[in-house]
Formats: C-alpha cells, sequence, structure tokens
C-alpha cells in the first residue's frame, strides 16, 4: 500500500514538471474562469465600452462601462456590474446597473431585463454578446418589456416626454418624484 502512494506522488510530481496540473498551492482553474478566459481574448470592444477585469480572477466579477455616443442616453457614464457562477456558460451571469437610472429595462434597482440574460441565453453566447446587448439598452430602450413601467409608459406614449425626461434624470434631477443618479 505504501509502495502505490509513493508512484503516485511521483506520477503527480511528473505531471506538475510537465505543467499538466496546477503545483500545490496554486488553486485549480474552474471551467468558468477558463471560459472567462477565453471570452476576454476574444473581445472586440467598441469605443464607447471598456471593462475592467481587475476581480475577473478572483471572484468571477466583471465591470463593463458604457458611454453611449448616440441616443437617448448619449454622454451617461454607466457602470455594470456582471457577476459570474461556477455554472458559466451553462447559465448566464447577473448584470447589475450600479447608478439609478430613468430606463424602461432597468429598474430602480440595477437589475436588467435583456432576454439573452434570462430565457434566451445559450451557453454559445458570450461576453460579447453581453456587451452589444447593454449597448443596445442605450441605442434602442424597449418598451414592450419593461421593468421600469413607468419610464415604458412615456416612451411608448410620448418620445419627446421621454428624452426630456432621461436628460433631467441623466444631470441627478428628479422625474415623477424619484431622485436619479448623476451620470452625466
Amino acid at each position: 500500500m505504501l509502495k502505490l502512494r509513493q508512484l503516485q506522488k511521483q506520477k503527480q510530481e511528473q505531471a506538475r514538471q510537465n505543467g499538466t496540473i496546477p503545483a500545490p498551492g496554486n488553486a485549480p482553474v474552474s471551467a468558468c474562469q477558463l471560459r472567462l478566459r477565453k471570452d476576454l481574448a476574444s473581445l472586440d470592444i467598441p469605443p464607447c465600452v471598456s471593462i475592467d477585469v481587475s476581480e475577473c480572477e478572483s471572484n468571477s466579477r466583471l465591470y463593463i462601462n458604457i458611454t453611449p455616443d448616440e441616443g437617448y442616453y448619449k454622454c451617461g457614464h454607466f457602470k455594470f456590474c456582471a457577476t459570474f457562477k461556477d455554472t458559466y456558460p451553462i447559465e448566464p451571469p447577473k448584470v447589475t446597473l450600479l447608478s439609478k437610472i430613468f430606463h424602461p429595462n432597468i429598474d430602480l434597482q440595477g437589475n436588467v431585463c435583456l432576454n439573452i440574460l434570462r430565457e434566451d441565453w445559450s451557453p454559445v453566447l458570450d461576453v460579447q454578446s453581453i456587451l452589444i446587448g447593454l449597448l443596445m439598452l442605450f441605442l434602442e430602450p424597449n418598451a414592450t418589456d419593461p421593468l421600469n413601467k413607468v419610464a415604458a409608459d412615456v416612451l411608448a406614449a410620448n418620445p419627446h416626454q421621454f428624452r426630456r425626461d432621461v436628460a433631467t434624470s441623466l444631470r441627478g434631477g428628479q422625474v415623477n418624484g424619484q431622485w436619479y443618479d448623476r451620470v452625466i
């Protein structure tokens, strides 16, 4: 029995020297982290989007900064936190906006209503897909699938009033009795 254990240790040491298994003290890399590395390596980021990967390796969290260059939310600065569970890419990440804004598809707590982060998620989707989806929320807000019904109703009924309300909210103003974070 003792000889078997010694043989096993020798094989592990050989594999470690060949680089096929991590050395003691080095944490094994999860499937989620491997996929995230692959996704991040293949990103094609538009100029109005930036990402912060400083916490990505340690806790599978990614910060996404979007500054739309057109549309209702032009020149606003929006920071999202995407948290990836160990089940990624089987399950989508949880994405939240860290500021309170007036948007039909983002509620006051920062929850995001985006089909690819819910029922349309597929393991073939990646971080690039999420970035494009978030950017599209600012370029084309959707009043038909709202998390913020008040904003959706204004967008559907009066797009000019919606534009004014968004401009007020981006400056940290009050819309319909609700104060918003200054993001401009």
